[in-house]
């Protein structure tokens, strides 16, 4: 389909000296790969690391217990309500310029946070590590389009990208625990020092794309990252506070107030921040839809099985961490396939049937009961998701910046960015509170019944509320479920992308 009259294109590989379809004597798209690879990791995985650590955290810093949670969600907070301006900024003042700027402030992050003597310097770190992800981030997925010829090239790049992006959380999950164990929990932020440092290290090997003109749309960047703000800690607030607390209505006011006069300015301006044209093509619209019901139920399902195993079958932060490989293993082989169909089949035969399988999966989650054993409910449940999610990543990555004008990759790659943290902020709120207000119904606060239980070693007490929490927790999985078919609804009916050019320096993308 084209938009409008006219086929939309990407950028050329004759575009200019340097562009990607000619990578110039002695450069190394393994190596470039490599280091966007890591940066989307370090950056992905750091929604999770600290999970694990919260409750180390808490001991040696003397956190209450109505600070921890922000020692996750600022990250998140400043990562999603800022990721449209770093999207922009890559556009305007260089894409590997601002990608070197948001890796060096996450890395001097780190290092903040893990010296951190007290709760509020540590949150403070976190919000400056979400600044330097959100700067990163959008540069990160624009950047493969500078560096990697269009064709095999680009799409296995883009597969090892949105496995990244897939199996961060697992990563940190597991290296979080590791860590906390062996070492101590500030080394959960000193491993992206070594990390971060690298990553600069090897931007030489990037192709910085031209510069273009215009400038930064002020009130877009105002009214629109003042709404992103307050909209995810709305959603957040509701999750912990409820849906009816006056501090969360008034974020959704105020959201509501400061995206509608954002939509408003970005249809006046001649430089926007967002432009609205992203839009107009229904299968870029339909990839970003589809992203936000996919980060809904993926953050969902690395929160609850991280619970469930801990809590209901005893398992420590170590065991917890190496329990989720499956769901790394799984990821990964599937982007690596879906990378190789993307060239043989349309968007949506691959998305659909992947978004399905990943549905079947969390309903396969549904049916766990406080007994179930690892090797044969939980291993093979995780793997079946895992292969689902890995197989509509990359089309949805894909489907994200093709056809998009090389001027406006990286607010195309902030926009994924930003539908799928908004989603896991939103999934994780709502699915929260359906399984807490479902275990409670079965046994009045039971969570405090279970902590209760185990600190008296009332066994009776113990196996009572780990039946009613595990009630809670597979009504969360099928709600997860539930979003993944959402999902697989807004790609049936709107991606009708054709498959992409499989010819090294095929010229335009004509969209479906």
């Amino acid at each position: 389909m084209s938009v409008g009259s006219s086929p939309v294109t990407a950028p050329g590989p004759a575009d200019a000296p340097g562009a990607p379809g000619d990578p110039g004597k002695g450069r190394h798209l393994g190596l470039a790969l490599f280091v966007i690879a890591a940066a989307q990791l370090m950056v992905v995985l750091d929604g999770t690391i600290t999970n694990i650590a919260l409750p180390s955290i808490q001991t040696a810093l003397g956190v209450t217990d109505a600070n921890l949670a922000w020692i996750v969600n600022s990250y998140a907070l400043a990562f999603g309500g800022l990721l449209l301006l770093g999207g922009r900024a890559g556009d305007l003042f260089g894409r590997r310029r601002m990608f070197q700027v948001g890796i060096a402030l996450f890395t001097l992050a780190s290092l903040l946070g893990g010296l951190a003597p007290n709760e509020g310097l540590l949150i403070a770190a976190r919000v400056l590590q979400g600044v330097g992800a959100a700067v990163a981030a959008p540069s990160a997925l624009s950047l493969i389009a500078t560096t990697f010829p269009e064709g095999k090239p680009r799409n296995k790049a883009m597969g090892v990208y949105a496995a990244m992006a897939g199996i961060g959380a697992t990563v940190g999950l597991l290296l979080g625990g590791v860590l906390t164990d062996a070492l101590d929990w500030r080394w959960v932020f000193f491993v992206n020092i070594p990390i971060g440092l690298a990553v600069l290290a090897g931007t030489r090997t990037l192709v910085e794309a031209e510069r273009h003109p215009g400038r930064l749309d002020l009130p877009g960047t105002l009214t629109g990252t003042g709404g992103l703000i307050a909209l995810v800690y709305g959603i957040t607030r509701g999750g912990e506070h409820g849906w009816t607390d006056s501090v969360t209505l008034g974020c959704f006011v105020v959201a509501a107030v400061l995206l509608g006069a954002f939509l408003l300015v970005q249809s006046r301006t001649a430089h926007p921040l967002m432009p609205l044209r992203l839009f107009k093509d229904r299968n870029r619209a339909g990839s970003y839809a589809t992203m936000l019901f996919i980060g809904a139920g993926m953050m969902a399902t690395f929160y609850f099985l991280t619970l469930y195993m801990q809590l209901i079958l005893g398992y420590s932060a170590v065991k917890t961490g190496f329990a989720n490989l499956p769901f790394s293993l799984g990821m990964g082989v599937a982007a690596a396939v879906s990378a190789k169909l993307v060239t043989r089949l349309a968007p949506r035969v691959i998305a659909g049937p992947g978004l399905l399988v990943a549905a079947a999966g969390m309903f396969w989650f549904a049916t766990l009961t406080p007994d179930s054993s690892y090797a044969g409910h939980l291993m093979p449940a995780m793997f079946v998701t895992a292969l689902g999610l890995g197989m509509s990543f990359v089309p949805m990555t894909l489907g994200a910046v093709s056809g998009v004008g090389d001027q406006e990759t990286g607010i195309a790659s902030a926009l994924l960015n930003t539908a799928q943290q908004v989603g896991g902020a939103l999934g994780l709120a709502v699915l929260s509170t359906i399984s807490t207000s479902a275990a409670d119904e079965r046994l009045p606060a039971a969570a405090a019944s279970f902590y209760r239980g185990v600190a008296t070693k009332d066994h009776g007490l113990v196996a009572e509320a780990a039946d009613a929490l595990t009630h809670g927790y597979t009504l969360a999985f099928a709600g997860a479920g539930v979003m993944f078919l959402a999902g697989l609804a807004v790609t049936a009916l709107a991606i009708n992308a054709a498959k992409q050019r499989s010819a090294e320096g095929a010229a335009p993308v004509h969209l479906g």
